[in-house]
């Protein structure tokens, strides 16, 4: 008979009961379903850029009057921005033209801050702070609420891409001999933009005429309006009569536009022109179909500094912000705003 050494029998007898001992407990529970399971909760890691310092921007409130509720609201200058860009631009445009079009907004709001500047700001509004309007006056501005109204159901990713477009350009403005620039902007060139002086007193070297063949394609690059004769003439303070010809352009400016249209010796300007007939440009021509005239412009706006469309034109060719606003503004630099943006926030 063979004898098994003690120690050989206890080694033996320990492996068996580690394997047996496992499946005895899960046994009991393996038909069970599961009420609970491990649960894992670490702490997420913050994306590149989240401790960054706030820029200057985070620190300035503009004070807006908003005009159909003659209300003063504080909004923060990016909110603001964001309202602004959302009024003045359509969201479905290229997030460069985006870009651009809030480099503007900035530029504007923070030269007249700096300048405290409130013109066109009325005067029980300026007695309560307020620093510029929510009108063509200044910039239209909209809020948060009216931007989804609206909106609508577009309104999450249109939201996100002008947000997007603001921050891009944060702490940017556009200065001209290190002062920030009239960053003036409109809807649609007639294939060029025009001189300052052409529309307002003053040569800004700046705003200088140039080509903007991308406007062509925008839905209001040409427009009809028919006016009766009788309103015409009382509009303009001149008399048609029956010959064929109604008035004479004897000038044009040096972005195409009529400068001077001559009625038998009454000489009238091209802006002028514009503004009494209420016209989309100063770039029209007419002709007399019975009773009525039929004015016929080319472009929607004064013609002056950036085209909306035309920034949206060469954002489609592969532009970038920077070549958009270095075409639209002669001799221009894109500069940091944060001292300005601070010496704004002192001032207070």
């Amino acid at each position: 008979m063979i004898k098994i050494k003690p120690l050989i029998v206890l080694v033996s007898f320990l492996i068996a009961l580690t394997l047996i001992i496992p499946a005895v407990m899960v046994l009991p529970f393996s038909g069970e379903k599961a009420a609970g399971r491990l649960g894992e909760e670490l702490k997420k890691t913050k994306a590149a850029g989240e401790n960054a310092a706030p820029t200057a921007d985070a620190a300035v409130e503009v004070a807006v009057f908003r005009a159909a509720k003659s209300v003063i609201e504080n909004v923060g200058l990016e909110d603001y921005l964001v309202g602004v860009v959302a009024a003045e631009m359509p969201a479905e445009f290229n997030q460069e033209a985006l870009k651009a079009q809030a480099l503007t907004a900035r530029t504007y709001i923070v030269s007249r801050m700096l300048n405290k500047n409130t013109m066109g700001v009325p005067k029980s509004a300026l007695e309560q702070g307020a620093q510029v309007t929510d009108t063509q006056n200044h910039q239209v501005y909209l809020s948060d609420d009216e931007q989804r109204k609206k909106w609508g159901a577009d309104y999450d990713w249109k939201k996100k891409k002008i947000i997007e477009a603001v921050r891009a350009t944060s702490g940017q403005i556009l200065t001209y001999d290190g002062k920030p620039i009239d960053a003036m902007f409109f809807s649609t060139s007639n294939g060029f933009t025009e001189n300052s002086e052409e529309y307002w007193s003053g040569n800004i070297p700046y705003l200088r005429s140039v080509s903007s063949p991308w406007d062509k394609n925008s839905p209001k690059f040409n427009s009809q309006k028919v006016i009766s004769v009788k309103n015409f003439e009382a509009a303009l303070g001149v008399k048609v009569g029956s010959s064929g010809a109604i008035g004479k352009i004897v000038a044009r400016t040096e972005g195409k536009r009529v400068a001077k249209v001559d009625f038998g010796g009454k000489v009238l300007t091209g802006k002028e022109i514009r503004e009494k007939l209420d016209l989309r440009s100063s770039d029209f021509s007419w002709e007399r179909k019975g009773g009525n005239i039929v004015i016929t412009t080319r472009g929607f706006g004064h013609g002056v500094g950036m085209s909306q469309y035309g920034a949206n034109g060469m954002a489609e060719e592969g532009k970038n912000y920077q070549d958009i606003v270095m075409h639209y503004y002669k001799g221009i630099e894109i500069t940091s705003a944060d001292s300005m943006l601070a010496t704004i926030t002192a001032k207070k």
